[in-house]
């Protein structure tokens, strides 16, 4: 059993920007329950103000789409490498990996061996690409902590021993501040329709799904002219990829103040991902578009067994909210699917209806407690 105040490590590894805060609520949670637990691994600037040691900057961790990741292969295998190699010397306590399934399983792969518990928070969505990993799932993961309530059905009925524990979300924004302050916090004038632009938090995302973002922009300022429209750009972008697009007239770039731009806006164009999330919890009403490389679109469209792929859609279980995919996502039909909600007062409050009925499927918040809590139970029996 694992002792309060003795020498020990635990690795983390998040890939992803958006496992930042719930690799940091984790974190926390550990180092309440063990003081002495030295933390290594891969994760954010949160992750790293709350302990991690990191093996790599966190910047150079994100990769989008199957293609794309050839030309950094070399740059994973010798972080897959140094990963394994710090495992085997230190003999964590445990390893627990959040999403980035693509680095995450390999790693899983070469550690099993050691004994060492295998623990996945925010998991691999297995339930949208068929169901081809969920057998090394089942070999490699001790215990699954899911932030979807589907998916602790989905995984237990496949054999992976799973605990629901609430989305992070719910946490990050429970005492947020109201509308009017986060208006008033990104400037957006009284009077005016604000419209918030999020073309995700990774170079290629942004490259991709701008461009198209700031044209629709243009065709929906002519016809709603009170619209003002803001760009959610991130601090792990450097600030020349935005220019690189183009300063188009009446975009406002706005930097690290994303939960401002979505709890404030009138209404969110927002590429796939954690941020549809963050939307519902805000109630605030979006089209989700997607847009990546033509072969990795080409692979993808063969894999993904489900109708929608925003997660807001999946988890109300049809479309609630629009969603442009591919050639789908065309400046022209961004603006008429973004217009035909703005100018539709009825369909608008309906779709704040029901995302709300999604926010409450997100779990009651104390997430990092309950996964730590989980965390500590598996450490403790382990040993």
């Amino acid at each position: 059993m694992l002792l309060m105040g003795t020498k020990d490590s635990i690795f983390l590894s998040a890939g992803d920007v958006s496992a930042d805060f719930p690799g940091k609520t984790v974190i926390d949670q550990i180092k309440r329950t063990f003081p002495d637990m030295e933390i290594d691994g891969l994760g954010g600037p949160l992750m790293q103000a709350a302990g991690l040691m990191p093996l790599a900057d966190h910047r150079k961790l994100a990769v989008l789409g199957f293609w794309e990741i050839v030309p950094r292969i070399l740059f994973f295998r010798g972080l897959l490498n140094r990963s394994v190699a710090l495992i085997e010397k230190k003999r964590p306590a445990a390893v627990i990996l959040l999403d980035y399934p693509g680095f995450n399983l390999r790693l899983a792969a070469r550690v099993k061996k050691l004994g060492i518990p295998i623990i996945y928070f925010i998991a691999p969505q297995v339930w949208a690409w068929g169901k081809g990993r969920i057998k090394i799932i089942r070999e490699l993961v001790d215990l699954m902590l899911v932030v979807f309530p589907f998916e602790e059905k989905f995984f237990v009925e496949h054999g992976v021993p799973a605990r629901f524990v609430g989305h992070p979300v719910v946490d990050r924004y429970r005492d947020f501040m109201s509308k009017d302050e986060a208006r008033r916090a990104v400037g957006c004038p009284e009077g005016k329709k604000c419209i918030a632009l999020l073309p995700g938090s990774r170079t290629q995302e942004i490259q991709r799904m701008l461009p198209a973002m700031a044209q629709a922009a243009g065709i929906i300022r002519k016809k709603v002219p009170s619209a003002v429209f803001y760009v959610a750009g991130v601090d792990n972008v450097e600030r020349r990829v935005y220019d690189e697009i183009g300063n188009a007239d009446g975009l406002s770039l706005v930097i690290g103040r994303t939960p401002e731009l979505l709890c404030g806006s009138d209404f969110v164009i927002t590429s796939s991902g954690t941020a549809t999330i963050e939307a519902a919890l805000f109630r605030t009403p979006m089209v989700i578009i997607y847009k990546t490389g033509f072969l990795s679109y080409q692979i993808a469209r063969r894999l993904v067994k489900l109708e929608a792929i925003g997660m807001v859609n999946i988890i109300a279980g049809r479309h609630i909210v629009p969603e442009l995919i591919q050639n789908e996502a065309s400046p022209e039909k961004i603006a008429e699917a973004a217009l035909a909600i703005l100018h539709d007062e009825e369909r608008y409050h309906r779709m704040v209806a029901d995302l709300q009925v999604v926010r409450d499927q997100l779990g009651p918040g104390d997430v990092g407690r309950l996964a730590g809590e989980a965390i500590r139970e598996k450490i403790q029996t382990a040993r």
